[in-house]
């Protein structure tokens, strides 16, 4: 079945096969129970369902898997969203004195989306994306993955695709679980470098000396700036694209610039002549400005609101993306170059898929000595795509080195 042939009036009647046969319960739970170590961890965290018409039920908590499983294949949510571990069971939050219901932890979580790049991508706008600008995502996940190991430390660190148009980050570590609102915003604001809102045209400012956490971004974004900015979005193709470019500039030298520009065939080209005369004009400076439009052009723009709220509620992993019907999967970072948002099953493939192993096993006649999990691994053997994958991934609490 082709990807693309997802219809979104569909689901009603997908979801309930996705939620009975498919959905991970048991990986599911094991990660957001840590164990079992903490008492009522796991009953006190919020669960958020959107229902069909957007009907938004906060506040669910379930005391095991077997609760959560039974609720889910009975509601039969077009999306899940994870919430905080709360003092108390978040589905009593009525009946608690009032001031003593409080988010106690959760996960340290990142949302990078792709209409933030609205003003420097060239290929698409708003919800829509493509493989071109997909490479965005790869660099942010490449930049943040580094430095949330190197520079703080964190060893469990869950990739996730959105489903549509951008990524989240999962830091479970119990250290991460356990901070402030206050250190959660002190970690969002050293990852973020992309400064200023709409009306602020240079968002990039950078201070000598560079940070090393800076400068090992920019060995990440020169990896890929050829390839993306250069060649795949062409983003010194025409005047309106210069003088965009030529306005993080000193004034002093656009001039000078714009009459290189005009004699030059290709981006690549007006890039090399760009880096070669800037730091001419100031030999300080001018090495710097190079690297400041490649940090706005290419750094993750993060929604810090997501990062430093305790409470804030984020997209589940497996979650259907009602408009793609693609599911929420796990990203591995070991093989981030070749992940293709496009190739993501969709809940439409996989159904489809397990009505094909249900009807060949059938056909086979399966022998009763084959035992029941060899009948589930067949199962899992052709419902190949990512979902054993992130088993693993889910199970481990994410990334390691």
């Amino acid at each position: 079945m082709d990807l693309e042939s997802y219809d979104p009036a569909s689901l009603p009647d997908l979801l309930p096969l996705y939620y009975r046969r498919l959905f991970p319960y048991f990986q599911y739970y094991r990660w957001l129970n840590y164990g079992g170590v903490v008492k009522n961890y796991f009953p006190n965290r919020e669960f958020s369902f959107t229902l069909k018409d957007d009907i938004y039920v906060r506040y669910q908590s379930f005391n095991n898997m077997n609760e959560l499983e039974k609720e889910m294949q009975k509601m039969n949510p077009y999306k899940i969203d994870i919430g905080a571990v709360y003092s108390h069971k978040p589905s009593m939050h009525n009946s608690v004195k009032s001031g003593t219901f409080q988010a106690q932890e959760k996960e340290l979580v990142f949302d990078i989306d792709m209409t933030d790049y609205d003003d420097v991508r060239r290929c698409c706008s708003s919800a829509d994306i493509c493989n071109k600008c997909w490479t965005l995502m790869t660099i942010a996940i490449r930049i943040l993955d580094r430095a949330l190991y190197e520079d703080f430390g964190f060893q469990h660190r869950l990739w996730v695709y959105s489903g549509r148009r951008g990524v989240h980050c999962w830091v479970c570590d119990e250290s991460a679980r356990k901070l402030s609102q206050a250190e959660r915003s002190a970690v969002a604001e050293y990852l973020t470098v992309v400064k200023g809102g709409e009306e602020t045209i240079k968002k990039v400012n950078l201070i000598e000396p560079i940070h090393p956490f800076l400068k090992k971004s920019i060995v990440v974004i020169e990896k890929y700036f050829e390839q993306y900015a250069l060649l795949g979005q062409d983003f010194l193709e025409n005047k309106p694209c210069w003088e965009k470019v030529l306005s993080l500039v000193p004034e002093a030298a656009r001039e000078n610039l714009l009459h290189d520009f005009q004699k030059a065939r290709t981006s690549v080209d007006r890039w090399e002549k760009l880096k070669k005369n800037l730091p001419k004009l100031d030999p300080k400076k001018g090495v710097n400005l190079s690297k400041e439009i490649m940090l706005q052009y290419c750094y993750p723009r993060l929604d810090v609101n997501v990062s430093k709220g305790v409470n804030h509620l984020l997209k589940s992993p497996f979650s259907v993306h009602p408009k793609t019907g693609r599911i929420s999967v796990p990203v591995d970072v070991k093989k981030l170059d070749s992940f293709d948002p496009f190739a993501v099953p969709t809940i439409s493939l996989i159904c489809s898929e397990l009505d094909n192993v249900s009807t060949k096993e059938e056909e086979d006649q399966v022998s009763p000595n084959e035992g029941e999990t060899d009948v589930k691994r067949k199962t899992r053997g052709d419902l190949h795509i990512i979902l054993d994958l992130t088993f693993c991934v889910v199970g481990n609490h994410g990334t390691q080195r």
